[in-house]
């Protein structure tokens, strides 16, 4: 299934729930996962994350403002990818959990700034479970614009 909204598309496997959305005062986000995803959310999932099973893999992508994008932070050219069961860290939690595993990637892709935000749990394996996190930023696609995002 391809989600799109606010200049971001994203491949999502079947069984996989995912959405674009925007909050009030914040970037466009978009949300995917292989579990059932809550109505609403904040910006990384934290509602999410907290009812994932250990076989979970969350994934998040963040617009900040453009004038972000390019420098400090976000001077990272390009989608964060592909990832390894070694970036996965509990300590990158937003929130610590046992059994989860996180990693933060910030970036500008095309004139915007990101964060990649992506959680999994611990079972069947941490390679395996990252396999699927960067299955989805494989099939990520960010347009030049947006209708948001300073």
């Amino acid at each position: 299934m391809r989600l799109s909204g606010h200049g971001i598309a994203v491949d999502v496997p079947a069984g996989w729930e995912g959405k674009v959305f925007l909050l009030p005062g914040t970037g466009p986000t978009m949300h995917a996962a292989n579990f059932p995803l809550p109505p609403s959310d904040g910006n990384f999932g934290a509602g999410a994350i907290s009812s994932m099973a250990e076989d979970g893999v969350f994934v998040a992508l963040v617009e900040y403002e453009r004038t972000l994008a390019g420098a400090g932070l976000f001077a990272s050219q390009g989608l964060p990818a592909p990832l390894t069961a070694r970036d996965m860290n509990a300590r990158a939690m937003q929130r610590m959990m046992p059994g989860r595993f996180g990693v933060q990637r910030f970036f500008t892709e095309r004139g915007r700034a990101f964060c990649l935000y992506a959680v999994i749990g611990s079972r069947p394996s941490r390679d395996v479970l990252v396999g699927n996190v960067n299955d989805i930023v494989g099939g990520l696609h960010i347009d030049a614009s947006s209708t948001a995002g300073g």
